[in-house]
């Protein structure tokens, strides 16, 4: 292993063309011989440069559809052979193998070839197998050998040669070579993940999460803790594919407020109307619908305003000036919403410390997917919660059936409270939360809070009683015990919804019915822990 390597041959092989004429060209003008496989040597004979064919250094054609070109001791040898050992260079003489002291490889597009939903045939053929078998051979020889997998790289590569006359550095190499063994360990991730589904296997025995850096984070959630921000290289809107218009970096925590937010306001469909929902450390703190997006919001803001400053906004629709202008009116650390007017981006750009994110959409809520939390000696994976309830599905237990205003309600507080901490208590009126208890270690708690918040607020608003006289209720788990329900019924509530399923159902049934409360039973609960 010696720190100075110097290039003199480089093979190139890559499905992304991104970047290789202008790298093809710059390699020849420092003196490097190129050699090449396929569409990558008839691109850089098209660019008038002048490239060996593998077929020639091999002495075998490519055969079988291109499945085998690369695989063969002239290029692994010349890939893995020690610059330094005498066996090894006398094994090269032996055989007429040259050194390749550059490999430029990226893979078959298998991501995305899945994700535009191909068949299984074609999903298979796009398993690229010379190429990670190259780019491993060459990051095991990393001593004397650069591997480069991603366009983005290829600058970096060409400032390093002409800063070493030529040559590259064993930390640059090293550094390549990290990269790479993450590329093909991503890689392979991806076909397992893909393959585990195609088959039907729920439970593999091994699996494996990649992602690719989007950003280093100046710290966690807390600043002595270190972070970064990685993408999984779905399309899904959302934070981690939302244009940022503005602002200072988003932080951890901004990060995962925002995505708490947005979640939550793709539950309502424009179709449906505007909707806002304001985010305080991953839990609502105002959700409602309205005539118009600034309604919406000032809706939401209304259920609590104190929690409210320094939150994450999200919308459901395209943001506009006069909702901009509302918004304007307290300290907000970030909007997102799926576009922007040119006015309301404008007005924003005022506001230095405000970040302003839109996407390509909402999410689709009811898309299957997996979420994943790191335990001590372990991962737990599970489905994401995409569990969603008709009215059709809902079950009357109670004497009185809730009216068609209180079932809109209803829905509207089910949405909500599935994105609340658990223990999940949302009080909802007329399509605007008026009051939410989150992450008690009693439902009754969660009750209750969110109930005296309510009053808190009816206060500030120079209203008498509480904002929740005459709302809905909905818990994300069944009530163990009548007590949560009865201090429900006491805030002002008038109707329930819950999953059910406690022992003590018909307890609480029967307290529902003696306050005069409607109660529906979902079947179907959301913890969120």
């Amino acid at each position: 292993m010696t720190d100075l390597a110097p290039v003199k041959r480089a093979l190139l092989s890559v499905s992304d063309k991104t970047g290789l004429v202008q790298l093809g060209r710059a390699l020849a003008a420092r003196g490097v011989d190129l050699v090449s496989t396929g569409g990558t040597a008839a691109a850089l004979r098209d660019a008038g440069l002048a490239v060996r064919d593998v077929s020639d250094l091999t002495g075998f054609p490519e055969m079988m559809d291109g499945r085998v070109k690369t695989l063969h001791p002239m290029v692994h040898g010349g890939l893995l052979a020690l610059r330094d050992d005498a066996g090894h260079l006398g094994a090269m003489q032996d055989h007429g193998i040259a050194p390749i002291d550059l490999l430029v490889v990226n893979l078959y597009p298998f991501e995305a070839t899945v994700a535009r939903g191909a068949d299984y045939a074609e999903a298979v053929e796009n398993i690229d197998i010379g190429g990670p078998a190259m780019i491993r051979a060459a990051a095991k020889n990393h001593g004397f050998v650069s591997v480069v997998t991603d366009p983005e790289d290829y600058a970096a590569l060409l400032a390093e040669l002409d800063a070493q006359d030529g040559q590259t550095t064993l930390a640059f190499r090293q550094r390549l070579a990290q990269t790479a063994y993450a590329r093909t360990g991503a890689y392979d991730a991806a076909v397992s993940t893909w393959m585990a589904g195609a088959i039907g296997v729920e439970t593999p025995r091994r699996r494996v999460f990649a992602g690719t850096l989007a950003q280093p984070l100046r710290y966690g959630e807390n600043p002595h803790q270190r972070a970064a921000f990685y993408t999984d290289g779905s399309d899904r809107p959302g934070v981690a594919t939302a244009t940022q218009h503005q602002g200072k970096e988003l932080s951890y925590n901004n990060i995962n407020d925002t995505d708490a937010a947005f979640e939550l306001v793709s539950e309502f469909l424009p179709t449906d109307g505007p909707a806002c929902a304001i985010i305080k450390h991953a839990n609502p703190c105002g959700v409602a619908r309205g005539d118009t997006l600034t309604q919406a919001y000032a809706r939401a803001f209304d259920c609590d305003r104190t929690s409210a400053f320094g939150g994450i906004i999200a919308l459901n629709m395209k943001l506009d000036l006069a909702t901009a202008e509302a918004i304007s009116g307290i300290f907000t650390e970030v909007v997102i919403a799926p576009g922007a007017d040119d006015a309301a981006i404008a007005h924003f750009a005022r506001k230095k410390n405000l970040r302003l994110l839109t996407t390509k959409g909402l999410g689709n809520p009811m898309a299957p997917g997996l979420a994943f939390r790191q335990v001590s000696g372990g991962m737990l994976v599970q489905d994401r919660d995409n569990g969603m309830i008709l009215e059709t599905a809902l079950q009357v237990v109670t004497k009185r059936a809730p009216d068609a205003d209180e079932l809109a309600d209803l829905m509207f507080a089910w949405k909500v409270a599935k994105h609340v901490k658990s223990n999940a208590i949302v009080y909802v009126k007329d399509l605007a939360t008026v009051g939410i208890g989150a992450g008690q270690m009693s439902r009754v708690d969660s009750t209750r809070i969110a109930a005296r918040k309510s009053v808190d607020m009816a206060e500030v608003m120079g209203l008498p009683g509480a904002l929740t006289q005459g709302s809905v209720v909905a818990s994300d788990a069944f009530f163990p015990f009548a007590d949560g329900l009865l201090a429900a019924a006491e805030a002002g509530a008038r109707a329930i919804i819950q999953p059910g399923g406690s022992v003590r159902d018909a307890e609480v049934i029967a307290a529902a019915d003696a306050a005069g409360l409607a109660m529906v039973f979902t079947g179907q609960r959301h913890f969120r822990h």
